[in-house]
Order: structure tokens, then sequence, then C-alpha cells
């Protein structure tokens, strides 16, 4: 069910990518106005996290779950609404107010269930959802603005949570908080400032949330406008590019997430800095890899090569999700969990969109149409070695802040 909600979470996040160019046209506005639309949902995804975390610490996490998907899935409904660019930003804003209370208490459930050693394949799984939701955004969202507009994909993906919701209360219990570390539960939740000291005392966790903030720019930049990219230089149409990437995104993804969790299990069951060398190695060869995806003519040799930095760039995600979770005490893990969250979305979703569009703005002067392909490929080339880097500082601290977790208990 947490699963099946993270795939409602980022096909509702997500849908607005493949529905730009419709936007565009109908309102008539400059990329970087795009790219404003994207992040808006950050300025509250980001912010609130950590406070509704905090109630996750202290209270029921399932009914804290049931009400984010129904806010959520009802402010997508509304994005269709919309009559002007400043009203879609504000149903945006909405969207993020209700996701904000999703993942840090999901990462803590999961996290009662499985013991640290099955930990980070159990994120895999879980981060599958991202995997499903974004094959289910491009897919749908591309065939829908193509055959019926971009107003129809709202209400399509958004009615179907309100759903979710009451069938996730009524089947989901609150799970006991330790039962899988063997750690008693003393009740003490702690302040978000003791959290937040706590954490940044450990250069693992530090170093963690930076490098996956900066993949989280690249990838949210790709996500964003890669689907304008393909239309602005390679010609394609709003069913082609909905329905290559859709498949492309979904199956690199669920590899990414799934095979990574699993093998970072692996290598690192007796020693986590393994976990962060796959995690910095893969990182690296989605860079190398991802250079090329933006000068090649032809659009399918594009869409092939793409398949590729998309499997590597995203075995990130549950190492990080794992060993935050590993690092600090019980009624820490929500919040914990909304800290690393804030660092991954403030560098990545509220940042990755906005330059993309204030660099294509830029650069259209010189490269008219073809302005995207250029921004892209600088945001790629750049990021790419810096958040490698941070992985790999990561895994030389990670097994001393691990023996250091009890601390916090």
């Amino acid at each position: 069910m947490l699963t099946i909600g993270y795939v409602f979470n980022f096909v509702d996040r997500q849908i607005l990518a493949i529905l730009l160019p419709a936007i565009k046209l109908e309102f008539g506005v400059d990329d970087w106005v795009l790219g404003f639309l994207v992040s808006a949902f950050a300025l509250f995804y980001v912010t609130l996290g950590i406070p509704i975390a905090v109630l996750a610490d202290r209270w029921n996490r399932r009914n804290l779950i049931v009400a984010s998907l129904a806010i959520w899935s009802a402010m997508t409904a509304l994005s269709g609404m919309a009559a002007n660019t400043l009203q879609l930003a504000l149903a945006r804003l909405g969207v993020g107010i209700g996701e904000a209370g999703f993942s840090p208490s999901a990462h803590s459930i999961i996290s009662d269930m499985y013991p640290p050693e099955r930990r980070t394949a159990a994120m895999g799984i879980f981060t599958l959802g991202i995997a499903i939701g974004l094959m289910l955004a491009y897919l749908a969202g591309g065939w829908v603005a193509q055959n019926i507009g971009w107003r129809a994909a709202f209400y399509i993906v958004g009615i179907p949570g309100l759903v979710l919701a009451l069938l996730f209360w009524a089947t989901v219990k609150e799970p006991q908080r330790g039962q899988s570390d063997s750690k008693s539960d003393r009740g003490e939740a702690h302040s978000v400032m003791h959290v937040t000291r706590f954490v940044l005392r450990r250069k693992s966790f530090v170093h963690m949330s930076l490098g996956a903030g900066l993949s989280s720019f690249i990838a949210y930049a790709n996500l964003s406008f890669f689907p304008s990219f393909l239309m602005r230089s390679h010609g394609m149409n709003y069913q082609e590019v909905g329905l290559y990437l859709g498949i492309i995104i979904g199956v690199g993804t669920s590899l990414s997430y799934v095979g990574g969790g699993y093998l970072a299990d692996k290598v690192g069951a007796s020693n986590r800095q393994r976990s962060f060398r796959l995690v910095g190695t893969a990182t690296l060869i989605a860079w190398v890899l991802s250079i090329p995806v933006f000068f090649l003519s032809n659009p399918y040799f594009v869409l092939g090569l793409f398949f590729f930095p998309i499997v590597f760039s995203n075995v990130y995600l549950p190492t990080t999700f794992s060993q935050t979770q590993g690092l600090v005490g019980l009624r820490m893990r929500s919040v914990a969990s909304a800290l690393l969250l804030f660092v991954i979305n403030l560098i990545g979703l509220g940042f990755g969109p906005q330059v993309a569009g204030i660099l294509s703005d830029f650069l259209a002067a010189s490269y008219g149409s073809d302005s995207l392909r250029y921004s892209l490929a600088i945001i790629n080339v750049l990021a790419g070695p810096w958040a490698a880097w941070h992985f790999f500082t990561a895994g030389r601290h990670i097994n001393a802040d691990l023996r250091r977790a009890n601390e916090a208990n």
C-alpha cells in the first residue's frame, strides 16, 4: 500500500512535465515560468515536510498518510481548473502541502517493518513507486494531452487518489515502533533542532544528503524539460514522447531502485562503505553516458542512450533513505527523513527545473529552439562528478557514524 501510495505521489507530482508544452502554448509563457510551475511545488513541500515529520514521530503515521493522500489528490484535480499560470502555481503549492506528509511517515513505517540488513532492499521496493509513477505520468499524460487536453490529465490522475486514501485508511495498521531493530520505544520524541544537530554531526549524513541533492538537481531538470527538448529539437509529438519516455524512465528507474537496493545490501552487508562506493561509481557512469545524449541527431538514438543514465543515476536513492534511518533513534526517524528530503528537494526540485528554464531562456538568443539541448547538457556535465564525490566521501564516514547511532536511543 505504501508503494501504491508512492505511485500516486509521483504521478501527481510529475504529470506536469509532459503537459508543459501544452501549457506554454495556451498561456504563452517563457521557459523560466514553466520552471517555476514545477519548482512552486517545492516551496511548501520542503518547508512543511519537517514540521509534519515532527507530527509523524509523535502521532499515528497511517492517519497522517491518509490525510496527505486526500489533500494532494484533491489539489491535483483542481490544477485542471486553472485559468492562468498563477492559479496553476497555487494548485501545485497545494499538491506540495499534501505530499509533504507522505515520505517521512512511510520511511519510518518501513524501518519498523524491516531490520537493517534488509532495509535498503525494502526501500528499493518502496521507491519502485517512483518508477511506476513516472511511467504512468508520461504514458497517460502524453496520450491525454494529445487526444483530450492537458486539463483532463489532472482530473484523471487526481480523483482516483481520493479513493486510495479511503482504501489505505481501511486496510493499513500502524506498526509498533522499533519492532525490527529489537529496540524499545521510550516514547520520547525529539525537537527538530535536536535531530538537526544530531545528524549534522554525522559527516556521512551531510555528504549523502548533498550528493542526493545534486543527483536530484540533475534528475528534476531532465524530467521536467526532456519532453520539451524532444519536441523542440527532434520534432516529436506528445504521444510519442509520452510513450517512449514512459517506458524508458519506468523500466530504467525500476531496475535502478530495486537492483540498486538489492546490490547495496549485498555488497555492504559487512561494510556499508561499499554501498556508497557502489553509489558513487554508478553516478560517475551515469555522468559519462549522459553527455552524448544531448548531441546526437537521431531521436531514437537519443532515447536509447538515455536509458542507461536513467538506470545508473538513480542507484543512490534506496541507500540514502535506508542509511539515514540507521543513523538515528526510533523517534527521530521521520524528522531525519524529512531533513534528508528537505536537502534533496530544495536543491533538486527547488532549483533544478528553475535553473534549466532560466538557462534555456538565456541561451535562446544564440541557439533558438535548441536552447534546452545546451541548458540540460550544462547541468548534467557540471553536477554529475560533484554528486559522485559526495557519495564517496559519505562512504568514508558511514561505518563510524552507524556505530554511534545508539547515542540517540
